[in-house]
């Protein structure tokens, strides 16, 4: 017979579950094709389904300040629902990541012309991009993560865009909280290239609210204006004096209202913002979103120059989401790693055009923690939580219950 501790002792702890990925039938596409949902888990409380039908984030499941875990995208509970109508809610966006002004650009003195989906532009590669393919899905597992590598080749011509485009993602989770999107292709002529993902997120769970109340810092102190089409002018405007500066944590509704000339031309936040960082590629901070209510924190790192901040402004109660829930305006904020939107027929942003031989690479990384009004998490001189420090958003959440147990 075991002995009963005594009271107040520290029992061991139960193992710590391993990383897992599983594989099962979601469906079919209209021609036939078997779409299957994948599920990635960490073993530690965070856990992404997605499907290989345009890469699709199903749900991103993570812990809150109390260790409970709720799903922090927007999106469908059936394959049939992608297929009727998607805002792009969670897909891989490609060949190129928002518009492409007059659907239509010169490169090496020729011109193409785009298939049109957003009045005259082309906006995320097309009715027929890269968010309606079938992508090849390779589930892999290590000892501290879990992923899959996605492949799609786009052949030359498809929506309009010059060459062969060989395209591989991963997604990888880790041990540490982090849903990580690396992005490689190449070509076999020179074409236009920005690759991204596209999930809408709300921290307190999906579908329960608006993201009006959540905190967004963005590390940029420009923000590229556009005209009525929501085309880039080619101005890089300070953030400075104007609803854009989130350049510290502030309430995304804060300034939704104000009497704001590109606001109204959005119907709210439509922009893309150029982010403050080194040149070369290097993984970087862009934004920090943190819903209050529930203590989640997501930190997006990227190598991209841009991030697109999207409010959600044509959600209407239409589209009614998973768990039967109707997503209303501003029920999601996206929050895209790209380059600049109309950068083939801008020559002063940074180039999108892939070359013969070269390769295009992109890494961005979503990292997920919790915060907790408690000593037990509360920032400490490096500005990171005890609990986080230690153990992510499982440690947080552990530290903070300890810590009301302790109070009690």
């Amino acid at each position: 017979m075991s002995a009963t501790p005594p009271p107040g002792a520290v029992q061991d702890p139960e193992p710590t579950p391993r990383p897992r990925v599983e594989q099962e039938p979601f469906g079919a596409t209209p021609d036939g094709r078997p779409v299957d949902l994948f599920t990635l888990e960490n073993g530690r409380g965070v856990r992404v389904r997605f499907i290989g039908y345009g890469g699709i984030v199903v749900s991103l499941e993570v812990p809150d300040r109390h260790g409970a875990s709720d799903d922090v995208t927007l999106g469908y509970d059936t394959l049939d629902a992608y297929l009727a109508e998607n805002p792009y809610f969670g897909t891989l966006i490609g060949r190129y990541a928002n518009r492409i002004g007059g659907a239509r650009f010169t490169l090496a003195g020729r011109s193409y012309r785009l298939p049109p989906n957003d009045g005259p532009n082309q906006l995320h590669g097309g009715r027929h991009g890269f968010h309606t393919v079938h992508w090849g899905v390779e589930p892999f597992r290590r000892e501290d993560a879990v992923g899959a590598v996605l492949t799609y080749t786009s052949a030359d011509g498809e929506e309009g865009f010059p060459g062969t485009l060989a395209a591989r993602v991963t997604y990888t989770l880790t041990a540490g909280d982090e849903l990580i999107f690396d992005y490689h292709a190449t070509t076999d002529r020179p074409t236009p290239v920005s690759l991204t993902q596209h999930s809408y997120f709300n921290l307190a769970g999906d579908g329960r609210r608006d993201v009006l109340d959540h905190l967004l810092a963005i590390d940029a102190s420009r923000f590229t204006p556009v005209d009525a089409a929501l085309i880039p002018t080619g101005e890089l405007r300070s953030v400075a004096g104007t609803p854009f500066d989130f350049t510290t944590p502030t309430r995304i509704g804060e300034r939704l209202d104000r009497d704001d000339a590109q606001l109204r031309i959005g119907g709210g936040y439509d922009h893309n913002f150029v982010l403050d960082r080194a040149v070369g590629g290097t993984l970087a901070r862009a934004a920090r979103l943190e819903d209050p209510g529930s203590g989640r924190v997501l930190e997006i790192l990227t190598t991209e120059p841009g991030i697109q901040l999207y409010s959600g402004n044509s959600l209407d109660g239409r589209l009614v989401g998973k768990r039967g829930r109707p997503y209303r305006r501003h029920y999601g904020v996206a929050l895209e790693t790209q380059h600049f939107p109309d950068s083939p027929n801008r020559p002063a942003f940074p180039s999108t055009i892939l070359r013969p031989g070269e390769e295009y690479r992109s890494r961005t990384v979503y990292r997920f923690s919790v915060r907790g009004w408690a000593e037990a998490v509360r920032p400490g001189p490096d500005g990171v939580g005890a609990g986080i420090r230690s153990g992510g958003a499982r440690g947080a959440a552990e530290s903070y219950r300890a810590f009301e147990a302790g109070r009690g």
